[in-house]
């Protein structure tokens, strides 16, 4: 396998047993994403999207077909395997944040540092900051949860996810929560950790906040209808900036 590509899916086949009634949640699916790469996966309620994601986050196993991660096969892998993969190679950022009411946003992000034996406390410390700093969130480390806005709370389950220096970080929905001006600062935010190399795939059904990625693929009744990339993607701080000057009304 090329030592660029860390996500690598070979002949993909998901089926779920309802009833008597086999449902194909995803067909023969063939994709690789190369390190560095931000890609959107689209595709309508049921399209597979969301199929994938649980496979490829590795909380789910194909019915056939192989994953690399890394250059390592998953089904190899055990239940203890596959617990370390999620919390040392992959960050994961869900559109409900899921963070720890009544904690601080130290609090937050410095917990997946915990299940990491190789991680000082000191450590653990140095890391849980650098990443708050790298979303915009320096003098908000010690705030509540219920002491933010939607999309400062978005922004510590952002640094939560990088916190640990992933391969690879799944957003599914990230926007989904948030108004329009701050779907487009939490955009913002990606672009700039893959502009310092982060790999990132995003699902989302919004075709504005898709065409801010490197790369589109869409999927529908669980195959790959379309994959291509975006040539000269546009900074979302542009299009806020746009937004602002043609006097948009953005959402409340």
């Amino acid at each position: 396998m090329n030592d660029n590509i860390i996500i690598e899916i070979k002949n993909m086949h998901k089926n779920y047993q309802v009833g008597e009634e086999t449902v194909k949640a995803l067909r023969g699916v063939d994709l690789s994403i190369s390190k560095g790469e931000f890609v959107a996966i689209m595709g309508a309620s049921g399209s597979g999207k969301s199929t994938l994601l649980n496979i490829l986050g590795c909380l789910d196993l194909p019915t056939e077909g192989d994953y690399f991660l890394d250059g390592e096969n998953v089904k190899s892998l055990n239940r203890n395997q596959l617990a370390d993969i999620r919390n040392q190679k992959l960050g994961f950022v869900f559109q409900s944040y899921n963070l720890l009411p009544r904690t601080s946003a130290f609090e937050n992000v410095e917990l997946p540092l915990l299940y990491n034996p190789l991680v000082s406390s000191a450590e653990r410390k140095e890391k849980a900051e650098q990443a708050l700093i790298a979303v915009g969130l320096k003098d908000r480390m010690k705030h509540l949860s219920n002491q933010m806005s939607g999309g400062q709370q978005q922004r510590v389950a952002i640094a939560r996810s990088i916190v640990n220096s992933p391969v690879v970080v799944f957003a599914d929905e990230a926007t989904g929560n948030l108004d329009t001006r701050t779907s487009f600062e939490i955009i913002a935010l990606f672009q700039d950790l893959n502009d310092k190399g982060m790999t990132i795939c995003f699902v989302t059904h919004e075709p504005d906040i898709a065409e801010l990625t490197n790369r589109n693929v869409v999927f529908r009744d669980g195959y790959i209808i379309k994959d291509e990339m975006i040539r000269n993607r546009q900074k979302a701080v542009d299009v806020l900036t746009q937004l602002k000057d043609e006097n948009y009304a953005f959402d409340n």
